[in-house]
């Protein structure tokens, strides 16, 4: 079995490439080890703490124990599934803001500012702005992955944009435009009720054409000749066959497993290779290295008022909602419930957003479990630009063994302040007079937590991963030691084989990864195929006029 080009991996740039590449005449074969995305459980919004728990659909990978985290070891999920993350994740659209993609360019990654990338994210977009008032000119129309905003009809929803107005903050009418910074409306990858993932936005319509095919299997390395990339090894039905790339063979296997496919095949840190008795094909030290990723805590507050979520929170009131989506695709399981956000600036003197806030109408953890029995309401919120770095590294040269992933969480001394700073700014939020009606009173981290070492201690003990991995394979400058693909996603010292996913991100993006990681597979896909990309768009973000001197 062979084609043109072997994509390994159907997550979110997978799919994209896939599309774009068969769409331009090329055969594609598409390996992915996870099954099918059909089932309620992945396609219902409302049901997405389910896909992420389950090891159907879920690599199951948890971090090492994490030294500042009171030796945690935290849950990092990696979609197992056709769609990929984009399966199971919390369906939340954020581009990142223009001044991020600057720094990928200022980084090396040239060909990456924000001029750029905006093309590529309105070729990708077919954005339904819900007559929320954002700038169409900033927004694509016509592209295949559908983006829409929840209907907002919580009145907890619309308290939490209300209390940050009261609080001084912008508002902003779409973050994903002109103006990230303020509170708004939050954007999703939801259409017509049902998760709209990387594999409905790009797979099956690349299904549907006779040059593209979807393989099952496990990717245990990329065969290299003399250079070159000629396919990849896979284990299907528990047998060894090589799948041929006539042109070129595509890793986008997520930002954990790009970089441990490398390593196997003999791409990586030479030393760690040989520890684990593997040849060295291209020594190249940034494999695996540069790992980035958002922590999160939960700000948890009691509601006086049953107006949240929690009246669904028991069979009857699941089964109803089910029931609801099953027949007629509406209801609370159409939505994410993540329908109100915030970026905001945690100090005087930073440019822009390094704060973000997802607010749901429910206290919760992403594992399901109810964080106290009564209704409440919750803000998601974490420092975005943490310089934290950690590892992605083989555990041993077998492809079915887990890698070893250190974090290196809250390794300095800023990110202990940014959190302070995030719990402190929350609690400010929730006193406001719009919340007057709701709050009664806070569950976590609870009014005992106050000084700088009793949040220290609750942040030890309960920051969570935002679940957004990435830049352990980052692009930059050829002759840099730390770069593993130049800016055409072409992995440096093997020819023929490219990588295209939030793997290669030199720095993480202020905000959830799916839009990225598919911008990030458009963009490739013009690489791969030689085109000129598309024109620049030089237009400007919204800076506010007085962030050198005021915090809001």
């Amino acid at each position: 079995m062979e084609a043109d080009f072997v994509i390994v991996g159907a997550g979110s740039a997978g799919c994209a490439m896939a599309y774009r590449l068969s769409e331009a005449g090329a055969s594609v074969i598409v390996i992915e080890h996870g099954g099918s995305d059909f089932g309620p459980f992945i396609q219902m919004p409302g049901a997405l703490s389910f896909p992420m728990n389950m090891p159907r659909y879920d690599w199951g990978y948890r971090s090492e124990p994490e030294p500042r985290l009171n030796n945690r070891r935290l849950a990092t999920p990696r979609g197992k599934v056709v769609g990929g993350s984009s399966s199971i994740n919390g369906m939340v659209y954020v581009r990142g803001h223009a001044r991020d993609y600057d720094t990928w360019a200022d980084m090396g990654a040239s060909g990456w500012g924000f001029a750029d990338v905006l093309p590529y994210f309105k070729r990708m977009e077919h954005w339904h702005d819900g007559g929320h008032g954002g700038d169409p000119t900033w927004r694509g129309t016509d592209g295949p992955l559908h983006v829409s905003r929840g209907l907002r009809d919580n009145p907890l929803v619309r308290a939490f944009v209300a209390a940050g107005v009261q609080a001084g903050y912008e508002a902003t009418g779409d973050y994903n435009g002109e103006k990230q910074e303020g509170f708004g409306p939050m954007d999703a990858t939801i259409w017509r009720g049902r998760r709209w993932s990387a594999a409905n936005a790009y797979l099956r319509p690349a299904l549907k054409r006779p040059n593209c095919t979807l393989v099952n299997g496990l990717a245990e390395r990329i065969e290299i000749s003399e250079g070159r990339a000629t396919g990849v090894r896979v284990l299907r039905r528990g047998r060894p066959e090589v799948i041929g790339a006539r042109r070129e063979v595509i890793v986008a296997a997520s930002s954990i497993n790009s970089p441990k496919l490398l390593m196997l095949s003999g791409i990586g840190p030479a030393k760690h290779l040989a520890e684990h008795g593997i040849d060295v094909v291209a020594d190249r030290p940034g494999v695996g290295g540069n790992l980035q990723d958002h922590l999160e805590v939960y700000v948890q507050m009691k509601s006086k008022l049953p107006v949240s979520l929690f009246r669904y929170w028991n069979l009857v009131g699941k089964a109803y909602v089910g029931a609801r989506w099953l027949t007629l695709g509406t209801g609370p399981g159409a939505s994410n419930q993540f329908e109100s956000a915030a970026f905001v600036r945690s100090a005087a003197g930073i440019e822009y957003p390094d704060i973000q806030y997802h607010f749901l109408p429910i206290a919760v953890r992403y594992d399901g479990r109810a964080a106290a029995q009564g209704h409440g309401f919750q803000a998601h919120v974490g420092p975005m630009r943490s310089t934290s770095r950690g590892t992605v590294r083989l555990r041993s040269g077998d492809a079915k063994a887990a890698p070893e992933i250190r974090f290196n969480y809250m390794s300095e001394d800023r990110d202990w302040e940014e959190f302070r700073t995030c719990i402190r700014l929350t609690r400010e939020i929730f006193s406001q007079a719009a919340f007057a009606p709701y709050a009664d009173g806070e569950i976590q981290p609870g009014p005992q937590v106050q000084s700088d070492a009793e949040i220290d201690a609750f942040i030890a003990e309960h920051a969570e991963s935002a679940y957004h991995p990435c830049g352990t394979a980052r692009m930059g400058r050829r002759d840099d030691p730390g770069t593993v693909v130049d800016p055409e996603c072409r992995v440096i010292g093997v020819d023929g084989l490219r990588l295209a996913d939030s793997s290669v991100f030199p720095r993480i993006t202020n905000g959830n990864l799916n839009a990225p990681s598919i911008m990030v597979g458009e963009k490739a896909s013009d690489h791969i195929l030689g085109k000129t990309p598309l024109p620049a768009e030089n237009v400007q973000p919204w800076i506010n006029p007085a962030w050198a001197t005021a915090q809001r």
